[in-house]
């Protein structure tokens, strides 16, 4: 077992992954530093959540490594794995899984409810991440009210609100029109830039990449490129995480 690099928040080394003995990770490896905005992208099928739900500690690598802050997560007891997602991860899904008897806010400040927050200082954070995320008029408002893109800013604003180390978002703009789908990530980004929280972001086309610091690409499992993308003038001074094939 080789220790990861000292500067990155998360890493990963030889990453294999099978469904019924269908391959979906084939030797993936990459590190991601703190702060740095990651793009997966790729086509369906190409194994992008499998890599999301590995580095988030949701699947187990076999065989792999992954490491969050040096820590191993691949050895880590179910319990454990758990408890660092609860604690350290936000997850932003393809569609937004929101509890429909709850109001927005409550939905948005329901992680902090459950980690034992004061209600009041609950619903002021989670009101706080609605108003930057443009939704902060549906606070009181259920999910069934609002427009699917509303609802994936509650579900975003719902991630934010604990400001965890690293969120991982699955296709987050999957649902979405055209014209939702550039607002709700840059909307994602520069909240997550201006708390320093590094997110590892999956989709199947270039219009993530545009708004990461450095894009990877996945096809049938294998990670076919890694470089920093040109002109981010927000990621500016960052320095590009290296990575291996």
């Amino acid at each position: 077992m080789v220790a990861p690099p000292d500067n990155d928040v998360l890493w990963a080394r030889g990453l294999h992954y099978a469904y019924s003995g269908s391959p979906a990770l084939a030797g993936v490896s990459l590190g991601v530093r703190e702060g740095e905005i990651l793009a997966v992208t790729g086509p369906r099928g190409s194994g992008k959540s499998t890599l999301l739900k590995c580095l988030s500690g949701q699947l187990v690598p076999h065989p792999g490594e992954v490491w969050f802050n040096s820590a191993p997560v691949h050895t880590l007891s179910r319990s454990a794995r758990e408890r660092l997602r609860r604690e350290r991860f936000g997850w932003i899904d393809s569609e937004p899984h929101l509890v429909p008897e709850l109001s927005a806010w409550e939905n948005a400040a329901l992680p902090l409810l459950l980690r034992g927050i004061g209600h009041r200082a609950a619903r002021r954070t989670a009101g706080e991440w609605l108003e930057r995320l443009d939704v902060g008029d549906c606070a009181r408002k259920r999910p069934g009210a609002l427009l699917m893109a509303q609802r994936q800013r509650v579900a975003i604003a719902r991630a934010l609100t604990t400001e965890p180390t690293v969120i991982f978002a699955d296709e987050p703009t999957a649902p979405l029109h055209n014209a939702d789908r550039a607002q709700v990530l840059r909307t994602l980004t520069t909240a997550a830039r201006s708390h320093q929280i590094t997110v590892v972001v999956a989709g199947p086309d270039d219009e993530i990449a545009t708004l990461a610091d450095r894009a990877v690409t996945l096809v049938d499992g294998r990670r076919t490129s890694g470089v920093p993308v040109p002109d981010a003038s927000e990621g500016e001074g960052r320095a590009a995480c290296s990575v291996s094939a």
